[in-house]
């Protein structure tokens, strides 16, 4: 078992732009894949944007633990991608100037009105935990 720090497991984790975020509802557990807007540069926070009137932004208030999957692409040599697990907390924030931070252009597909979009939201993920497999390496990392 290799023990990674979070720089350099952000330093493997560059260039993954999609995760599989988790929620609880109703005593169940569901998952979406959110883009973090090419926001790659991992320091155990992750940014994600969505409309108020989303199931998960609703789930997210009631309850904040939230989980995290990000795959990264196989290796040249068949060697099995990188995988990580991240367990959180969520916060939605609603203030336009953080909003306005991690805004990227690309988004406009998505909100045409970009950060003026009504009811834009921004899901702001604090890891608590994070493990990652990466071929026979593998570890864990308190945040």
């Amino acid at each position: 078992m290799t023990t990674l720090t979070l720089p350099e497991l952000a330093k493997k984790m560059a260039g993954i732009d999609f995760a599989m975020l988790q929620t609880h509802a109703a005593g169940e557990i569901e998952g979406r894949p959110m883009s973090n807007n090419g926001d790659v540069d991992y320091d155990g926070d992750s940014w994600f944007f969505a409309l108020e009137s989303a199931d998960m932004v609703k789930q997210i208030e009631a309850d904040p633990k939230v989980a995290l999957g990000f795959t990264g692409s196989k290796s040249l040599l068949g060697k099995p991608p990188l995988f990580v697990h991240v367990r959180g907390r969520a916060e939605i924030i609603r203030e336009r100037a953080v909003l306005a931070e991690h805004w990227v252009d690309e988004l406009e597909r998505w909100f045409e009105q970009g950060v003026d979009t009504p009811g834009l939201v921004l899901i702001h993920v604090h890891a608590q935990r994070i493990q990652y497999w990466d071929g026979e390496d593998h570890g864990e990392l308190n945040v």
